[in-house]
């Protein structure tokens, strides 16, 4: 899918090299950096059933990729979002949060994500798209 900036696509992969590169991004991200997860552990998030990764291409390179749950009883789920440090704060999250909201809606009604409350920019970035706390962990 083409995004408004032409130079950013995002596309479904279940390419293992693209998941090395997106785990290298996941073990240098908050919350992964603060709970002490690394390389190999973050890219653990990629195995498992009923999962839709999604990178974000920059100038063929990657500055994101989102995992997203599409079946069970996690449907609807935001498994996983991360931006590369370079491209923080260039609204990426945000057009990567109505991607997947414009996704998960095709198959579910709801659509959540959890957060880390050390996570503060994060749950900025959920709040201001929409999201509303229903619970804690």
């Amino acid at each position: 899918m083409l995004l408004p900036d032409e130079h950013i696509v995002i596309e479904i992969t279940a390419n293992p090299n693209d998941f090395a590169a997106c785990a290298k991004i996941m073990s240098e991200t908050d919350p992964w950096v603060t709970l002490g997860m690394d390389y190999n552990q973050c890219l653990k998030a990629f195995d498992g059933a009923f999962k839709e990764v999604f990178v974000l291409w920059k100038e063929n390179k990657i500055a994101g990729f989102f995992i997203i749950q599409t079946q069970g009883s996690f449907k609807g789920y935001i498994q996983t979002i991360a931006i590369s440090k370079a491209e923080r704060g260039k609204g990426y999250g945000t057009r990567i949060l109505q991607f997947c909201e414009d996704r998960i809606l095709q198959y579910s009604p709801n659509i959540f994500i959890c957060v880390s409350s050390f996570n503060h920019g994060a749950i900025r970035l959920y709040t201001n798209f929409g999201f509303e706390l229903v619970g804690e962990l």
